[in-house]
């Protein structure tokens, strides 16, 4: 087996399966195309939970967040937790993150310290002197808004300021979260944190390369998360017009968990699933009308777009430092993006394929077959195991994830099902789902409301048939293999060394 020496992971956030030229011929993404072209494109990713810090501490760990214990949105991931990072690191390569982090929340507690609040962010001084270790990284450079949100700073900021512009804080919303901007934004482009993200990932290479040591880089690209904004050209690259936003087709919610409903309602009630003072994203009314529906795609591609530009250039970088063949890219984003279907827009409690399904690429000549797909599922925590599978290095008993690299190239799956967890509140918003090749099923706690879709027959997921009572049968047996998936996923490090 041809093993890599290097390691490309690039991420986006809140990225939808389809949202790339491949699948969507409108969208413009030929570099996202070139790594497609040269690898495996997977077909059916799926994220292990579609929220931002689990879903990123699963890569790393490759756990499942009940696992890791970064179980939602404002918790944080131990920072004593092994790594993918940590291993390589350990193992003798340049580990480096840049980008978007969100592994720990926007505020601390006692016993729960975070780094990614807005005071620290805001203090130029402690990140001119700290770039690592950190989660095993060697060296990371990070900052933590989404387009121009309040919570700019950190490396970023100082990028800004030592490319001239000083004023860089009139650009972004202010302390108090007003100020905000719409579509188009005014910030040059060359220095949007999307080019800074491409362009410090192509210094980490190039040091990782002046040493002549091999690196695992991850490339962290905040977008196409909301808000929607991007500068020009790329906020008016594609026609609002020939955006076609996703439906919600009439009678579709009635068998599906009350709260679906209530995101159409004039005055929406979710205050009998309300734990916690922290809201529950998507809790909240979602009809758009079609207008802005369609300025919002059209943006959200245009951002998509940038990003895919500076993934070219480190490939380009990959290229002119004769590393292509021996770098492993891996592609994929952390969850997904409603853009309208079902009637929804971001994202929430609400396991349609939207949300859960990930876009996922792999390149690695000589041994992932150019220009192939897979039907072989696939979870973002099999990532970890499979990249330290791919150069060589032991698994550690902890991780839940599956070596893919053989099923990739063609080789039987690896695995039959995936798990998604969703743990918005301590009990009264907890899901989670069960899909395998046709079917997928999602339960929920303390309740005793399911949902089941046939993925092959309905893949818009437009009549859950849980409850009809032609699918009693089916659902017993998906109900006895999703109990079987969950005591399989048990790991330890731990070996069993004598009789007592």
């Amino acid at each position: 087996m041809t093993r890599p020496t290097n390691v490309l992971l690039i991420t986006t956030d809140q990225h939808h399966w389809r949202a790339i030229g491949s699948r969507t011929p409108l969208l413009q993404t030929p570099n996202l195309d070139r790594i497609a072209a040269g690898g495996v494109t997977l077909d059916r990713a799926y994220c292990a939970n579609p929220l931002c810090t689990p879903s990123r501490a699963s890569i790393l760990t490759g756990q499942y967040p009940s696992t890791h214990g970064a179980w939602t949105l404002g918790t944080k991931l131990d920072e004593e937790a092994t790594t993918v990072a940590g291993l390589l690191t350990d193992a003798g390569y340049a580990t480096s993150l840049i980008g978007k982090a969100h592994l720990q929340p926007l505020r601390s507690i006692p016993g729960q310290t975070s780094i990614e609040t807005p005071d620290h962010f805001w203090d130029a001084s402690l990140w001119r002197g700290f770039h690592g270790p950190h989660y095993g990284f060697q060296h990371f450079e990070i900052t933590r808004n989404h387009a121009d949100e309040q919570w700019v700073g950190a490396h970023y900021a100082l990028w800004m300021e030592q490319n001239g512009l000083k004023d860089w804080r009139s650009y972004f919303r202010r302390p108090d979260g007003s100020g905000g901007r719409k579509h188009q934004w005014d910030l040059p482009a060359e220095l949007h944190y999307t080019t800074w993200t491409g362009e410090r990932t192509i210094a980490a290479i190039d040091a990782a390369a002046v040493g002549n040591t091999p690196f695992f880089t991850w490339a962290s690209f905040h977008d196409p998360h909301p808000p929607y904004l991007v500068p020009e050209p790329w906020a008016s690259m594609y026609d609002p017009a020939d955006c076609e936003p996703g439906r919600l087709v009439p009678g579709e919610l009635d068998r599906m968990h009350p709260w679906f409903a209530q995101t159409q309602q004039a005055e929406p009630d979710f205050s009998r699933w309300s734990e916690t003072p922290y809201a529950t994203h998507g809790f909240h009314r979602q009809v758009v009308d079609d207008d802005t529906m369609r300025k919002n795609i059209a943006v959200y591609y245009g951002m998509i777009s940038f990003v895919d530009a500076q993934v070219g250039r480190i490939l380009d970088r990959l290229d002119t430092l004769g590393l292509t063949e021996d770098t492993l890219v891996l592609f994929t984003t952390d969850h997904g993006h409603f853009l309208g279907a079902h009637g929804l827009t971001a994202k929430g409690p609400f396991h349609y394929e939207d949300l859960i399904r990930v876009p996922f690429l792999a390149r690695l000549p000589g041994l992932l077959p150019a220009g192939t797909h897979t039907q072989a599922i696939t979870s973002l925590i099999d990532l970890a195991p499979t990249i330290l599978s791919a150069i060589g290095l032991p698994v550690p008993g902890a991780m839940q994830g599956i070596d893919q690299l053989s099923s990739w190239s063609g080789a039987p799956p690896a695995r039959t099902h995936a798990i998604v967890e969703n743990r918005f509140q301590p009990t009264k918003v907890h899901i989670r789902t069960y899909v395998e090749d046709r079917y997928k099923i999602t339960v929920y706690r303390d309740e005793d409301h399911v949902e089941i879709f046939d993925l092959v027959e309905d893949p818009e997921e437009l009549h859950n048939i849980a409850l009809e009572s032609t699918y009693d049968v089916l659902r017993a047996e998906l109900s006895a293999r999703f109990l079987n998936a969950e005591l399989r996923r048990e790991a330890s490090d731990q070996v069993r060394v004598s009789h007592a």
